[in-house]
């Protein structure tokens, strides 16, 4: 394939795509044994570089926030994030390619057994730092305080640290923490769902947006997105439905 001039200065105005991976969101990428960033926000990553025709690097973050402050800043072409208002101003989002569930944790002890007693004035929840939940919580929590933790993965030790009455995240990372200490227990259904999506800078035009969404589209209905998520071993998370015309 051969890619329009217009699109490579688009997405590799250095010559390369650099593509921001967050490793904050083990749904999505993880360190692999060998130290080097895997997943499949790597492996879309790895394939949109391919279809380009350039070489890919990795700019790797370990928070949500960090991976847009790189795109919005232009440090990075592409990123993978959880479609939200507030990041949409300056990121140009494709449709999602997963939708991966919010949570909330609590200890085994704690009187809260439903999401509908989380916000009174008297709960503190831990989020992680700029993530989706941080974002989402922000806007719709009206009693509750919000307590951040520098990234997702840190969210339930700084809530077990700080003494906090619940902790929210990643469906899976919150089982993982859970069984991991003990003494913990997730609440009754989920708060949330997230839309991952990829994005590139607006600044980047829309024929680059619109070709980064068709190439998501593409992704999901070739089976790329759920090989992806099996091959990994990625539960808690499923392929999103094609965009609607």
């Amino acid at each position: 394939m051969n890619t329009p001039g217009s699109l490579l200065k688009a997405f590799a105005p250095t010559g390369k795509l650099r593509a921001s991976i967050n490793l904050g969101n083990p749904i999505l990428a993880n360190a692999d044994a060998s130290g080097r960033p895997a997943g499949v926000s790597v492996d879309l990553a790895a394939e949109f570089a391919r279809v380009l025709g350039v070489e890919l690097e990795l700019v790797v973050v370990d928070a949500a926030g960090k991976s847009v402050d790189v795109v919005v800043s232009e440090q990075a072409d592409i990123g993978f994030f959880a479609i939200d208002p507030a990041r949409g101003e300056q990121i140009a989002f494709t449709e999602p390619y997963v939708l991966i569930e919010g949570y909330y944790l609590v200890k085994q002890d704690s009187p809260l057994r439903s999401n509908d007693e989380v916000d009174v004035a008297s709960n503190r929840v831990m989020v992680g730092k700029g993530s989706a939940y941080d974002l989402y919580l922000t806007r719709t929590l009206k009693h509750a305080s919000i307590l951040r933790s520098p990234t997702s993965p840190a969210v339930v030790d700084t809530f077990l640290e700080q003494g906090a009455e619940v902790a929210a995240g990643v469906k899976q990372q919150l089982e993982a923490d859970a069984q991991r200490i003990g003494g913990l227990r997730l609440l009754n259904e989920r708060f949330m769902v997230i839309r991952q999506a990829m994005g590139t800078p607006k600044s980047r035009g829309a024929e680059a947006a619109a070709f980064l969404a068709q190439f998501v589209e593409r992704m999901k209905a070739e089976g790329f997105v759920a090989t992806a998520l099996s091959r990994h071993g990625i539960r808690g998370a499923s392929v999103a439905p094609a965009a609607k015309d």
